[in-house]
């Protein structure tokens, strides 16, 4: 054929046409070569991603036991069934009779995934507290339990007085996260 076309001096399009349709199928098995690859890529990543673990914080679980018993405390004949962990911690439960949270708001921090709770503890006591433990519990919207943040905070808070922390940051949260309610756990006097 291109000895026809030479004759009258388009040969030289025949060759080009040949050589289009050459690198139009090379582009496409090298794109689908590329595609291939991507998707094994992909299909590695999905399976790496099943086998690690969940994130402790991040699960749905319920609040442990030690926990719960912790915030209720124990009065009457309920006092005679404490767990020995808990017996540990008496002294510093009775460091709570009169140490309260009185105002706490939260808000996101770390582009939306760190909690930053703003609170304010009242010491009604006859001395002085330290390492104050609270808890934060997260909820959605709707109340359903997300995670549980925890933090011992080294200040000091003087008898008969309130002292204000702002911007304590509690942890990672869920980004579903609509609801905080913090408590008190533990304190010692200082």
């Amino acid at each position: 054929m291109n000895a026809r076309l030479d004759r009258i001096g388009l040969g030289r399009f025949a060759g080009t046409g040949e050589r289009v349709a050459r690198a139009v199928t090379i582009a496409s098995v090298s794109f689908g070569r590329s595609l291939l690859w991507l998707l094994a890529a992909i299909i590695v990543g999905c399976g790496v991603w099943m086998l690690l673990p969940l994130s402790k914080g991040n699960s749905a679980e319920p609040v442990k036991a030690e926990l719960a018993a912790v915030e209720a405390a124990p009065s009457g004949d309920a006092a005679a069934t404490v767990s020995p962990a808990l017996e540990a911690q008496a002294p510093a439960m009775a460091e709570l009779g009169r140490l309260r949270i009185s105002s706490q708001t939260w808000r996101r921090g770390g582009l939306g995934s760190r909690a930053l709770v703003t609170f304010t503890l009242r010491n009604d006591n006859d001395y002085a507290v330290k390492d104050v433990e609270i808890v934060c519990a997260f909820a959605r919207r709707d109340g359903s339990h997300l995670t549980n943040r925890s933090r011992v905070l080294a200040d000091p808070v003087s008898m008969k007085s309130r002292k204000t922390f702002a911007h304590i940051p509690v942890g990672f949260i869920n980004v579903n996260a609509d609801q905080a309610k913090c408590s008190l756990v533990a304190a010692r006097r200082a």
